[in-house]
């Protein structure tokens, strides 16, 4: 897996008030006066099965699956991950509660692995290449899952192989800034750098250490981000707390695209055409290794040179030196280099997505997907056996009303367990790139639900990656864990909300700027309206970016049992929250979306960029005024649809006005498409990922903006003045798709 945030849009991303958005446009389905077709082509959720299929959601059976999910390492490709292709083919093949249609969809994908015969190493190491320190190659053992011999090595995938070595430097989190500030003072050639994760992508790292002469890097997890400050497995961390103990070691992919490295913007089938391994993009240039904070700890206090800035201390009870480069006089490790001895490589493999089908009763050309992926760095409780066991029991009670002839959706529905997402979200790209066209004509909205459940303590529903949609309805009718009688809505309103302008305080969603998960190829490839549904802790109190056992060793059943959801009630809460959302938008009459919400988004991101922007680009000759008239249209043109929604009585429409309508909802999203795209497959002009901390408009907001304000850096006017230009004309075009007719 990889971060968090949220995306574009489930169209609505301020209605959150109970009732006005999903459910609102229901119809009498009980009018005698209704026309015969109504009670068919017509028909809407069904608000007595819903509950009644959302009771039957089981948390002992969601511990179950994720106890038989997460009980060996399934690596994408190894033998444990084919062991859960074969679990979810058989659940979903059940004569009883399977779904319509199951299948394999297999790949040809290039991933990276450590060599198992030639273990990556770390060593510090004197003139006289004597050995002084080694870094711990594997995790520290507190229960049998740790000497599990599928465990893999901690590694950076897609790191290069190579022997380098040079005097330590300390770089922050290895941000072009960060590197730049070392630069002023320090000669960074041939140098080694150490770095902490977070700030930047994994790498990024290694990529803007490349541009000042460094010959590798080292990354790790530093306690005050991860671990609020504490340290120490005697009684603070794991297996004693949530905490990552010292030894634990984040492992990922070292990649800024994503999809197959060999077959950008094809599917990779076993003849498709490859790419040299040398022309691939976005990968580290240089040799990368993660490690554990005991010798980032042993490493960074040995350090010389003079103190690193306040903002680059971290937990260590020593002073954050920046490196001489090297260590300092007095340390042991005095006019000592750090070495590393990477033996990464790089292989095509077979791997495979695992797909189900529920056919639609009316509409069966037009899908919902509901995706997960299955594959872990190593037990995966959490990631991403939190979401998988609970797509596991949602498509059992589903498939149970299906196989009883209980229900079927009015639109199809589509389940995916993707492959070798932790590799660069392959599965699911590969699987965007083969359909491209069906997807992009077809499917209404994706849904991903990765990391399920984070931590069970701070009791708050965020939609650390959700998207702009009403679910007020969907939320209101599931009961939050605990102690009390709150629902979901309610507990989320209470604890993580925002105030809009329109509908007063609401719950506050975020947006799907990045590419943590598989949701990414859904919103910025393809534009397809999309959710990521996750139960978090509340990040006002504590530090931590994620849960501390993520991509280690420790993220094992244990673990979750123990310190994230005793009793899996809170992963019982998501997978009723998830069916709600699921069976609304597959049985609807009309989609539950609300472009009028877009909208809001919109203006807040316009009024944004004129206080930032403005002034500057009006010096270039660059307007703005494109972008004002493109958003205000927008919010004529979506408002007007909502009042011809909510004026028709679409029970006593033709089918066709309904679809039309819903098309119109639907196909939103690509309008917002940058046909040029780019090569790392972002196209959505609004959702492009953050290169600044800013709740602005991304064609603004990215780095050649940036660096145009920036001193000492030439302006791109040509540059600017098309991203401007690109950027109203996608919204004007999304503005045009709400209107009625041409």
């Amino acid at each position: 897996m990889i971060k968090t945030v949220v995306t574009g849009l489930l169209c609505a991303a301020a209605a959150l008030t109970a009732g006005i958005l999903i459910g609102h446009y229901g119809i009498d389905k009980s009018s005698d006066s209704a026309p015969a077709w109504v009670k068919d082509v017509s028909k809407d959720v069904d608000e007595n099965l819903l509950e009644e299929l959302l009771s039957q959601v089981d948390n002992g059976r969601i511990q179950e699956n994720l106890r038989e999910l997460s009980k060996t390492p399934h690596m994408a490709t190894t033998v444990g991950d084919e062991q859960t292709v074969q679990l979810m083919l058989n659940r979903w093949r059940d004569p009883e509660t399977g779904l319509d249609r199951v299948w394999r969809e297999e790949y040809m994908v290039y991933l990276s692995f450590p060599d198992p015969d030639k273990p990556n190493k770390v060593t510090v190491v004197n003139p006289s290449n004597a050995v002084l320190h080694t870094v711990r190659e594997k995790e520290k053992a507190y229960t049998p899952d740790q000497e599990d011999p599928a465990v893999v090595q901690p590694y950076a995938a897609y790191s290069p192989a190579g022997q380098v070595q040079g005097k330590l430097v300390y770089a922050n989190y290895g941000t072009v800034h960060d590197y730049q500030l070392l630069n002023d003072t320090i000669n960074l050639k041939d140098t080694i750098a150490i770095t902490k994760y977070g700030g930047t992508g994994r790498a990024d790292k290694a990529i803007n250490a490349a541009r000042y002469g460094i010959r590798g890097v080292l990354v790790y997890t530093d306690p005050l981000d991860m671990n609020d400050g504490f340290m120490s497995d005697n009684n603070e961390t794991y297996p004693h707390s949530w905490y990552m103990p010292p030894s634990g070691t984040e492992r990922g992919a070292f990649s800024s695209i994503y999809g197959d490295p060999l077959t950008p913007y094809l599917a990779a089938k076993e003849n498709t055409y490859r790419i040299p391994e040398d022309d691939i993009t976005g990968i580290p240039p240089i040799p990368i290794q993660p490690i554990g904070y005991e010798d980032a700890y042993t490493l960074i206090c040995e350090l010389g040179g003079g103190p690193a800035p306040m903002a680059w201390q971290g937990a260590f009870n020593c002073t954050y030196n920046v490196g001489g480069p090297g260590f300092r006089p007095s340390s042991a490790f005095n006019n000592s280099d750090v070495k590393l001895d990477i033996s990464n490589y790089g292989k095509v493999k077979n791997s495979a997505n695992v797909m189900g089908v529920i056919r639609g009763s009316v509409e069966p050309d037009r899908y919902v997907i509901y995706g997960n992926h299955r594959d872990s760095w190593v037990h995966g409780a959490i990631d991403p056996g939190s979401g998988t066991s609970v797509m596991l029991e949602l498509t059992r009670v589903l498939g149970k009303a299906l196989k009883q002839g209980k229900w079927r959706p009015r639109r199809s529905i589509i389940f995916a367990s993707w492959g070798a997402e932790e590799f660069g979200l392959i599965g699911s790209s590969e699987y965007t790139e083969q359909y491209l066209t069906k997807l992009s004509e077809r499917t209404v909205a994706y849904i991903n639900v990765d990391v399920a459940v984070q931590e069970k303590k701070k009791k708050k529903r965020h939609h650390s990656r959700v998207v702009l949609t009403d679910l007020s309805a969907s939320v209101g009718q599931v009961k939050a864990p605990g102690v009390d009688s709150m629902s979901v809505y309610d507990k989320w309103i209470r604890y993580a909300n925002r105030t809009s302008p329109v509908y007063g305080l609401i719950p506050s969603l975020g947006f799907l700027t990045g590419a943590g998960s598989d949701y990414a190829p859904f919103v910025h490839y393809l534009g397809i309206t999309s959710l990521d549904i996750s139960y978090t802790f509340d990040r006002t109190k504590t530090r931590t970016r994620i849960y501390p056992a993520y991509h280690t060793a420790y993220d094992t059943f244990d673990y979750s049992s123990k310190f994230i959801d005793p009793g899996f009630y809170i992963h019982q809460a998501v997978g009723k929250t998830a069916g709600s959302v699921l069976v609304r938008l597959a049985d609807s009459l009309v989609l539950p979306l609300n472009c009028s919400d877009y909208a809001e988004t919109l203006e807040g991101y316009l009024h944004m960029a004129l206080q930032v922007y403005e002034d500057y680009l009006l010096a270039q000759n660059i307007s703005m005024e494109p972008i004002k008239r493109a958003v205000a249209n927008f919010r004529s043109a979506a408002s007007n649809l909502d009042r011809v929604i909510r004026s028709s009585d679409l029970a006593n429409e033709t089918p066709l006005k309904v679809r039309k309508i819903n098309d119109q909802l639907m196909l939103l999203d690509r309008a917002f498409l940058n046909p040029v795209g780019s090569p790392s497959k972002f196209r959505h002009v609004i959702w492009a990922p953050l290169e600044v901390t800013m709740g602005t408009l991304p064609g603004l907001r990215d780095t050649s903006v940036v660096q145009a304000m920036s001193p000492g850096t030439p302006p791109t006017m040509a540059q600017l003045h098309l991203l401007v230009s690109v950027m109203s004309q996608a919204i004007d075009g999304a503005a045009q798709m709400l209107l009625d007719v041409i």
